[in-house]
């Protein structure tokens, strides 16, 4: 197998090349990184067949202790039994320097009443709970920008952020959390279907986990191999359909599954010298610009303008590629810059 047909099935299993419903899309890449909801929106669109119903969507802290947007069927798949959880102390239920373990189950039982009735802003739940005798000090660990209360009552899949960009939160549907050993081996499964050919490192990289976790599952999985430049890749037989070539162009999102799910120094797509462009040192991962299988530059969308910051020249007949793929994708854009 050759590096260019490597990359060639993952764009196809990640449905880069053969769009398929966001249910499908979500499941398959196991949720959609979702610090930007506009970021996941995108990564939707370039993949779906049909516009996404974002009241059936879960948005919560999931993989790597990283928010993601999900489907409500995969609740007791990420909230299983067993799970590793990334917090600190003021993101549980937990006394921590701030306020006491008591008082965070009397906000707790707070928060919960509010949001049985309906949405709440973080504002609105933040006021309640001031009106309830909350002080700033308390405020510090409640409401904490990273986590606090509300991140520790979503590690517990009782509430979740409502999917869109303002922060919002409603009550989760209730739901049996899956067994660990069979919710492990749906997400290896999921994995290496949709984000394989993949390494055992890039499998520890996305799931932020031990090589022996991931050696252990693939013992387990009927998996396919292909040795290509001294590493070896797995796979699980997916979506083998779709273009016979490598598209001219794709933009690609910020925080885009295809990059996320790999080790970023092994990318098939991102060259060594364009890491920092897109992976920046602020934990930023940028939209970027595929030509030809390879990142060249990144894209900001700003009203009807598109910017896109090139990190290599490029043809007068690749830009113009450039330039049919933007209109394609946005029709509405009244010109592309190059800054």
């Amino acid at each position: 197998m050759t590096m260019q047909e490597l990359r060639m099935l993952q764009l196809q299993h990640s449905h880069l090349l053969s769009p398929v419903s966001t249910q499908q899309v979500l499941q398959d890449l196991c949720g959609l990184q979702a610090q930007f909801f506009s970021n996941a929106l995108h990564a939707l669109r370039i993949r779906s067949s049909d516009e996404p119903q974002t009241t059936a969507f879960i948005k919560s802290w999931t993989l790597r202790g990283t928010m993601h947007v999900f489907v409500q069927e995969d609740l007791p798949l990420f909230f299983h039994e067993g799970r590793t959880i990334f917090l600190r102390t003021k993101d549980t239920m937990q006394t921590d320097e701030w306020i006491t373990s008591a008082r965070k189950s009397y906000f707790s039982a707070l928060v919960l009443d509010l949001l049985q009735q309906g949405e709440k802003t973080r504002e609105e739940l933040k006021s309640a709970c001031f009106a309830a005798g909350m002080t700033e000090r308390e405020a510090e660990s409640v409401f904490d920008p990273w986590g606090g209360l509300l991140r520790a009552l979503c590690g517990q899949g009782k509430i979740c952020h409502v999917a869109q960009e303002k922060k919002a939160f409603r009550r989760c549907p209730a739901f049996v959390p899956m067994d660990e050993q069979r919710a492990k081996r749906e997400l290896f499964t999921r994995y290496f279907t949709h984000y394989g050919p993949a390494t055992i490192r890039d499998a520890a990289y996305f799931f932020k986990t031990t090589q022996a976790e991931v050696k252990f599952w693939l013992s387990l999985l009927p998996v396919q191999t292909a040795e290509v430049d001294g590493r070896t890749y797995y796979w699980l037989p997916g979506t083998e359909s779709g273009a016979a070539e490598l598209p001219e162009c794709l933009f690609l999102a910020g925080f885009d599954p295809l990059l996320l799910g790999h080790e970023k120094s092994e990318s098939l797509f991102l060259p060594p010298e364009h890491l920092r462009g897109i992976f920046n040192l602020a934990g930023i991962v940028n939209p970027a610009v595929l030509l030809h299988g390879r990142v060249v530059g990144k894209w900001k969308r700003t009203g009807k303008k598109l910017s896109v910051t090139l990190f290599e020249p490029v043809s007068e007949r690749d830009r113009k590629a450039l330039e049919e793929a933007a209109h394609h994708l946005w029709p509405d854009i009244a010109s592309v810059l190059y800054p």
